[in-house]
């Protein structure tokens, strides 16, 4: 059976991990912000335990990962905890709940903590090992940053990061605290913008970590569009799917690169972290990038 392990490793900050990690988000039902149907919660329960047996330690997660009668946080609380020592938990702060209680607005600075404390109480944690600040739009993130920065100097959070961020606010906030990793949507068919800051995070030793790698450039809520016959003929080659085709291609883009591929599916789950072990020859590479 192939592991997590097959990936390589990487650090966020003073914690290694593997480069194939999982994404909790659809733990819930199909995505973020949905409340819809709810996912099965034994099933969830299992694929969470299994993936930690196949060596998965990177899981990402946050507060606003809930459906009408489900939540990540909670559901790996109750399937992982007590928690191992190697197991590195990625949360992530900065949608805030409107008046109705969902999650809609976007906090302000000195809202973070409760955040924060919400993340720790459904987790059952007394800190966070990262925690990523979710940037809306394109205006600054010192302040915010800065209140993050204030409860990892408290001793609530060991590393910070930034999500959806451009290269302007990424200098920005590596300026208030050390950034351990930059959380981008990123996959086949990643504009130049999105590449350079790819490219600069691996020169600076920043761990980028990308989600809709499987469905796709531009799929808010995870819906991929149709394959490419160039990504078909790759993965008739190797005897893969193409969603392992297109985990292998983004880890192959540096080795400071991972991968949080979700699902709530046991069968998915093995596949996604066999892509691990996937290796795409230099032709299959470029042919995929000029898709």
């Amino acid at each position: 059976m192939i592991t997590a392990a097959s990936s390589g490793t990487w650090t966020l900050g003073d914690l290694t991990v593997h480069r194939i990690g999982f994404g909790a988000m659809r733990l819930t039902g199909s995505a973020a912000f949905d409340l819809g149907t709810p996912s099965d919660r034994e099933r969830s329960i299992a694929v969470l335990r299994r993936a930690v047996e196949l060596g998965v330690d990177h899981i990402d997660t946050a507060a606003f990962y809930f459906s009408s009668l489900r939540s990540a946080n909670e559901l790996i609380n109750r399937a992982l905890a007590p928690y191992a020592d190697d197991l590195v938990i990625t949360t992530k702060v900065g949608p805030g709940r409107g008046p109705s209680g969902d999650w809609l607005d976007w906090a302000r600075p000195d809202q973070l903590r409760g955040q924060v404390e919400e993340n720790l109480r459904q987790l059952g944690r007394d800190h966070l090992d990262v925690v990523n600040l979710r940037v809306s739009g394109r205006g600054p993130v010192a302040e915010h940053f800065g209140a993050l920065a204030e409860l990892r100097t408290a001793g609530l959070i060991r590393h910070l990061g930034v999500s959806n961020v451009d290269a302007a606010q990424l200098a920005e906030a590596q300026t208030v605290a050390p950034v351990v990793c930059v959380q981008n949507r990123f996959g086949i068919g990643a504009g130049a913008d999105q590449q350079d800051l790819l490219r600069s995070c691996g020169e600076q030793g920043v761990a980028f970590v990308p989600f809709f790698a499987i469905a796709g450039e531009g799929r808010e809520r995870g819906v991929g569009g149709g394959d490419s016959p160039e990504l078909l003929a790759v993965a008739a080659a190797h005897g893969a799917s193409p969603a392992q085709v297109r985990l292998a291609w983004t880890l192959a883009q540096g080795p400071h690169v991972l991968a949080i591929p979700g699902t709530g599916n046991p069968d998915h789950l093995v596949e996604n972290i066999a892509a691990g072990a996937l290796r795409l020859s230099p032709a299959e590479l470029a042919a995929l990038a000029t898709r």
